[in-house]
């Protein structure tokens, strides 16, 4: 082979290896994505349900069409794991199947593919705890539509926030750089305990809901049923979420998020579940509602009951904080005369 020949082999090679290097996790996100965007996708995504009531507001073909947009995620909130291949570290470990929440359909056009496309790498950063770079996201989408970053970026987040209850923020304008932040404040940004993984705080979200549509206290089988409509199951390890009773009964309960008591009287025993303190302080009925229907593609006063007493909770909080602000300014002008009058009887 002549040499000169042989010298550009070796040069457009180091240039590959180069460019292999400089791009490091962002290309290992995007050659998973796009393999995974390859597959099939699971079929229990299409039972994962989101439990509110009917509402004349929202149709059967926007709902169809509402879930068919959240593949990604309510496969991710769906997906379960034998006992057989999962184990105690599985939280805290990347695989293709915990990164497979988008899967292509037949005849989708690429602008419609990357807000899924973006959505899985958003997760993949999040779950990895690394940063969120714009620069990085563009890669994803390719440079053919920079122009639509913005409304893919829309899309993408949208759909995360309906599943995990997490909001994509900018922390960090100088270099653009993003984070997807829980709604809650769960420890260590909503996955709950140390480490790697995705957040639970959609789960909490919606137990919440369901606890505020049962009349603010819900029986733990309404509950444990509602979450199988997820394919969410006590005893059964979920690779989000680990095993959905401890989580629940525990770790929940234990983070004062959950309370979770003995039904007076009741024999055999029977538990149910109220909302905890922390719920109380850091969330309120009408936040809660707003997630739930954004969830089902419509908005809180479709359900006019449950809207009202929403409501009325806003107007009581908003009535507590007036009276509140009112006192202190009381107190502060009483200690301020108080002040006066005494400075001006020692100076008289």
């Amino acid at each position: 082979m002549p040499r000169s020949h042989k010298s550009k082999l070796q040069a457009s090679e180091k240039r590959r290896q180069a460019r292999g290097e400089a791009q490091g996790e962002v290309a290992q996100a995007i050659a998973a994505v796009e393999e995974e965007s390859t597959t099939s996708s699971s079929p229990q995504c299409e039972d994962a349900a989101q439990s509110l009531p009917p509402s004349g507001s929202s149709s059967t073909s926007q709902r169809r069409r509402r879930a068919q947009a959240t593949t990604v995620t309510s496969t991710a909130v769906s997906s379960t794991r034998s006992d057989e291949d999962s184990n105690s570290q599985d939280e805290d470990r990347v695989s293709p199947c915990e990164a497979s929440y988008y899967t292509e359909s037949p005849g989708e056009d690429s602008l419609t593919r990357k807000p899924g496309l973006l959505e899985q790498f958003l997760l993949y950063k999040y779950k990895m705890k690394q940063p969120i770079l714009k620069e990085d996201m563009l890669k994803i989408i390719g440079p053919n539509y920079e122009d639509r970053f913005p409304e893919i970026l829309k899309k993408a987040s949208e759909r995360i926030e309906i599943v995990f209850a997490v909001d994509l923020k900018e922390i960090d304008s100088t270099r653009q750089s993003y984070d997807l932040v829980s709604k809650l404040k769960l420890p260590n940004n909503g996955r709950v305990r140390a480490g790697r993984g995705l957040p639970k705080t959609g789960l909490l979200m919606n137990i919440l809901g369901m606890i505020f549509m049962k009349g603010n206290c819900a029986a733990e089988e309404d509950i444990w049923k509602f979450l199988g409509m997820m394919r969410v199951y006590a005893g059964r390890k979920h690779f989000i979420y680990g095993e959905p009773r401890k989580l629940i009964t525990k770790d929940l309960v234990r983070l004062q998020y959950l309370e979770y008591r003995q039904v007076a009287n009741s024999d055999p025993p029977r538990f149910e579940f109220l909302w905890g303190p922390k719920a109380l302080a850091e969330t309120s009925k009408m936040k809660v509602l707003e997630f739930l229907a954004k969830v089902n593609d419509t908005i809180p006063s479709a359900f006019p009951s449950y809207y009202e007493e929403a409501l009325q909770e806003e107007e009581e909080r908003v009535q507590t904080k007036a009276m509140v602000r009112a006192t202190s300014e009381y107190k502060f002008m009483n200690h301020f005369l108080h002040t006066f009058i005494n400075m001006y009887q020692v100076y008289r």
